[in-house]
C-alpha cells in the first residue's frame, strides 16, 4: 500500500506531503482544488506520460516521490530483486523528477531505472481507474485478460506449456517458410556457401596460425638485432667478460669460507646452484646462437600469408578460430540445402506432431476459461444486482475456432487460429432492459452503466490482481440517489482487499471514508497553492452537508450529513 505521498513544483502544487492509511480515502473538494492533479502525480509516480506542462510555473523540475509496504510474497518483490534493488523492511520508494524541458528521471529505492521498468513496477503496486478508464471494458481485445484474472492459478501452467509449444511451432513452421519458398533465392544462397566454404578450405588454417606468424615476424623483421643481443649474452658469461670464471671463484672462497662457519652453508648452496644456472643459461645461448638462421625471402611468405588471413578475416570472422567455426556453420547450412527436400519431410513431421500438442493445449485452455466465463457471468450478475442492474444480462460471447480459411490451420475439418494465448476469442456483451439483444457493451452501455460494470468487476477482481492500492477518479459520476448509496457501498467492499483512493462528489461515497481529505487552494502573492487538509469528524459533517446541498449549508443538510456518516458506521459493524 502507498504510505506516504510527497509532491513538489508539480502543476499549482508548490510543496505537499501526504501520508497514507488502509482502507478507504475519500478526496473532496471544491472543482479546480487540484484534487485531480494529486492523482495525475500518482499516474507519473506509476510511468504515466511526462511533460514539461506538470512542471509548477517558475521552477525547474517537478518532483514527485511515493513510499509504498509491499509483501515479501508479492510477485514484483522477486523482479526488483532481479533487477538488483533491495527491498528492505518491505518497503520500495518510488521516485520521478520531471525537468521543464520535458525529460524524466526514474528511481526505484534510490536506484536509477528505465520510465519502462518504472512503469511495470508501479503498476503492479497501483491500479488508476479515471472517468475514461472503463475504456478498457469497451475494448474486445482486453476481455480475454479480465477473463484470465478469474482462472489465474488453474490456468498458468497450463498457458505456459502452450506458449513452449506455440513458440517451438512457430519456430519450425518459419523454417519451412524460407524452404518452401524463393527457390532462386535458396540457390543464390547455396552458391554463395559453396564459394565461400571452398575460399576457406583452400586458405588450409589452422588454429593460432595467425597468432604464430605475427611472432614469427616480429622476429625476422629484428632479426640482426636478436642474433647480436643472443651473441653477446653468451660472450659477457663464457666469452671474453668470463663472469662464469667470477661466479667459479666466488663459488671457492664461499665454499672454504662454509667448511669455516656452517652457517654460510645455504649461502655457499645459494652461489652454487647459481653458477650452474648461468652455465646452463650461455650453453643455450650459444646453441641458439649457432642454430640462428634466416632464410631468405622467408620474411616475403610470412607477410603474403598473414595478408591472406586478414582478407578472410574482413569477410568471415575477426579470428582464425572464428573463420574456423564460420566454416562449419555454413558447411551445415549447406547440407540442409543440398538434401531440402529431406529437411522439409522432417519439419512437417515435426511441426505436424507438435501442432497435435498444440491443440491439445489450446483447447485445454479453453475449457479452463469456459469454467471460468460461467464463474464470471455469475459473480457480475451478482454484483449488478446490488448495484441495481439486477435485468441486466451480461455474457460472454466465444469466437473460437471462427478463424477464416485464409486466416487459419485447417485440423479435422475446423480453422484454428492461433495466437500466443490460444485460440480464444472472446466479447463481452451486455443488455440493460429486457426484451433488448445482448450487444456489445459499448454499444449499448451509459456512462453511468460503465461505472457500475467496472465497480462489479474490480469487486471480483481486487482480491485476486495483486494490487495493494487502487485509485477511482470520479467513477461515480452520472448517478444518484440509491444508485449512489449502492456504489458506495460497493466501493467499501473494495477497500476491504486493496487500500482505496477515490475523488468524489458524492456523499454517499463520502460518508463511507475511513479517512477523508479535503482539498483546498488558495493565492498569495498572485500564485495558486494546494492544500490538503485531513477533516476531524465535526468538519467531516460539514463537508458533507456541502455536497448535499451545494450552495447553501443548513441544519436539514447537516442532519441529512450526520445520517449518512451513521448509516455508513452501521454498514462497516456488520460486513
Amino acid at each position: 500500500m502507498l504510505l506516504e505521498l510527497s509532491i513538489k513544483n508539480f502543476a499549482i502544487i508548490e510543496k505537499l506531503t501526504i501520508p497514507f492509511e488502509k482502507g478507504l480515502t475519500v478526496f473532496t473538494g471544491e472543482t479546480g482544488a487540484g484534487k485531480s492533479i494529486i492523482i495525475d502525480a500518482i499516474g507519473l509516480l506509476v510511468g504515466g506520460r511526462g511533460s514539461s506542462e506538470f512542471v509548477r510555473y517558475g521552477t525547474n523540475r517537478a518532483e514527485i516521490e511515493g513510499l509504498f509496504s509491499v509483501n515479501l510474497s508479492h510477485p514484483i518483490v522477486e523482479k526488483t530483486r532481479d533487477l538488483g534493488i533491495d527491498v528492505e523492511d518491505d518497503m520500495l520508494v518510488l521516485r520521478r523528477d520531471i525537468t521543464a524541458n520535458g525529460k524524466s528521471v526514474c528511481r526505484i529505492n534510490g536506484k536509477l531505472v528505465t520510465l519502462g521498468i518504472l512503469r511495470e513496477i508501479g503498476q503492479s503496486l497501483i491500479d488508476i481507474h479515471g472517468q475514461h478508464e472503463h475504456q478498457v471494458l469497451m475494448q474486445p481485445e482486453h476481455h480475454l485478460s479480465l477473463l484470465d484474472a478469474m482462472a489465474k492459478e488453474k490456468l498458468e501452467q497450463t498457458l505456459v506449456e502452450y506458449r513452449e509449444l506455440y513458440t517451438r511451432f512457430n519456430r519450425i513452421s518459419k523454417k519451412l517458410k524460407n524452404l518452401l519458398e524463393n527457390d532462386q533465392e535458396l540457390a543464390h544462397r547455396l552458391d554463395l556457401l559453396q564459394y565461400q566454404s571452398q575460399e576457406i578450405e583452400k586458405a588450409n588454417l589452422e588454429p593460432g596460425e595467425d597468432e604464430r606468424l605475427l611472432e614469427e615476424k616480429h622476429k625476422l623483421v629484428n632479426g640482426e638485432r636478436l642474433f647480436k643481443a643472443i651473441q653477446d649474452g653468451y660472450n659477457s658469461l663464457y666469452g671474453d667478460g668470463k663472469a662464469l670464471d667470477w661466479v667459479s671463484q666466488a663459488q671457492s672462497y664461499v665454499e672454504e669460507a662454509a667448511d669455516i662457519d656452517s652457517s654460510l652453508q645455504s649461502i655457499q648452496e645459494t652461489v652454487a646452484n647459481c653458477f650452474y644456472l648461468l652455465e646452463e643459461a650461455a650453453f643455450s645461448l650459444r646453441n641458439e646462437a649457432e642454430g640462428t638462421e634466416f632464410e631468405p625471402g622467408r620474411i616475403d611468405i610470412v607477410e603474403s600469408r598473414l595478408n591472406e588471413i586478414t582478407q578472410l578475416k574482413r569477410k568471415y570472422g575477426s579470428t582464425v578460430a572464428e573463420i574456423l567455426d564460420y566454416a562449419v556453420k555454413i558447411d551445415e547450412e549447406q547440407q540442409a540445402l543440398l538434401h531440402k527436400d529431406d529437411r522439409i519431410q522432417d519439419l512437417e513431421a515435426e511441426q505436424k506432431e507438435v501442432l497435435k500438442d498444440l491443440v491439445v493445449e489450446a483447447q485445454a485452455l479453453s475449457a479452463i476459461r469456459k469454467q471460468a466465463a460461467d464463474k464470471l457471468m455469475n459473480a457480475v450478475h451478482q454484483e449488478l444486482k446490488e448495484l441495481y442492474m439486477d435485468k441486466t444480462k451480461f455474457e460472454i460471447a466465444w469466437r473460437e475456432n471462427q478463424s477464416e480459411k485464409h486466416q487459419g490451420l485447417e485440423i479435422n475439418g475446423e480453422y484454428f487460429r492461433f495466437s500466443d494465448r490460444g485460440i480464444d476469442q472472446i466479447e463481452f456483451l451486455l443488455s440493460t432492459n429486457p426484451g433488448e439483444p445482448l450487444k456489445p457493451l459499448a454499444k449499448v452501455a451509459s456512462g453511468g452503466e460503465i461505472s457500475r460494470i467496472m465497480l462489479a468487476m474490480k469487486t471480483i477482481f481486487s482480491a485476486s490482481q495483486g494490487v495493494t492500492s487502487l485509485i477511482f477518479d470520479e467513477v461515480d459520476t452520472g448517478v444518484s440517489g440509491r444508485v449512489a448509496q449502492a456504489i458506495a457501498e460497493k466501493i467499501l467492499e473494495i477497500s476491504f482487499n486493496s487500500q482505496v483512493f477515490c475523488i468524489t462528489h458524492l456523499p454517499q461515497v463520502a460518508a463511507m471514508a475511513d479517512h477523508h481529505l479535503y482539498i483546498s487552494k488558495s493565492e498569495e502573492n498572485k500564485r495558486t497553492y494546494t492544500k490538503v487538509e485531513p477533516l476531524s469528524d465535526v468538519k467531516k459533517v460539514e463537508e458533507i452537508a456541502r455536497m448535499i446541498s451545494g450552495v447553501e449549508m443548513t441544519e436539514l443538510t447537516k442532519e441529512h450529513a450526520k445520517e449518512l456518516l451513521q448509516q455508513a458506521q452501521k454498514i462497516k459493524t456488520n460486513t
